[in-house]
């Protein structure tokens, strides 16, 4: 199958890694290609450059974001961050249209200028925007109307949802929501090829707000288990 994943950063390596392992032809998207290739500098995260990144998985095809959305059969991972998502997505509609796509984003807003700030290891907690009244997910839908989006993968780091079995064994909770029931079966799927033996389908897409919310206790949690940058640790719902 061929499977897209948007973004170059350490999450979309994550999956475009695991999804080649997996067998899929493999199409990444970015803005600019050649700038890509070009950096040789670790990005803000310290990932290193992706040309050598790319050198390690051949296989993997780098595309602009339009050329890797369009050559996607069905499926096409969200890795874009929060701040520019609705924008970048918005510019390749018509490459989306008709097919699934899963938003990991979180909406975050970087040294935001608060009354009461988060300090944290790393500076101040980004505040998130939108909050309580919407959603990143639900933003994208609405700029994407001819496109099925799929909250999933935000309540945990990457590298653990593409294998959930280096937590736990496994043991733990994914979740799912959207508003459209085939789209969130091809998302479970893809879960259960990563590993997941526990997904739950939250609702509508309007769940994404509780979601994107957790963010701040998964940074608590993490920062509680002495894990200042992400953390490997699961949420598992008892019933």
């Amino acid at each position: 199958m061929k499977i897209t994943v948007l973004g170059t950063g350490g999450g979309g390596r994550a999956h475009a890694a695991k999804l080649l392992e997996l067998g899929h032809d493999v199409y990444v998207g970015t803005r600019d290609p050649e700038a890509t290739l070009a950096r040789t500098e670790p990005d803000m995260m310290g990932n290193p450059p992706y040309g050598r990144w790319l050198a390690d998985h051949p296989g993997i095809q780098l595309r602009t974001f339009g050329e890797a959305a369009a050559a996607a059969d069905s499926l096409v991972v969200g890795g874009i961050d929060g701040h520019n998502a609705v924008a970048a997505l918005s510019s390749v509609a018509d490459q989306l249209a008709g097919k699934t796509l899963v938003d990991y984003a979180v909406p975050y807003v970087y040294n935001p200028q608060v009354e009461h700030p988060w300090p944290t290891p790393w500076g101040i907690m980004p505040k998130l925007d939108p909050c309580d009244i919407d959603s990143l997910g639900e933003r994208i839908q609405r700029a994407l109307p001819r496109t099925k989006v799929v909250k999933s993968f935000v309540t945990q780091e990457q590298e653990t949802v593409v294998n959930p079995a280096i937590v736990g064994g496994g043991d733990h909770t994914m979740f799912v929501a959207g508003d459209h029931d085939d789209a969130k079966r091809q998302v479970t799927e893809l879960l259960k090829d990563y590993g997941w033996t526990d997904v739950l389908d939250l609702g509508p897409l309007v769940c994404a707000r509780g979601m994107e919310m957790y963010a701040h206790m998964h940074s608590a949690i993490g920062f509680g288990l002495g894990q200042q940058f992400g953390g490997r640790f699961g949420i598992k719902v008892v019933r």
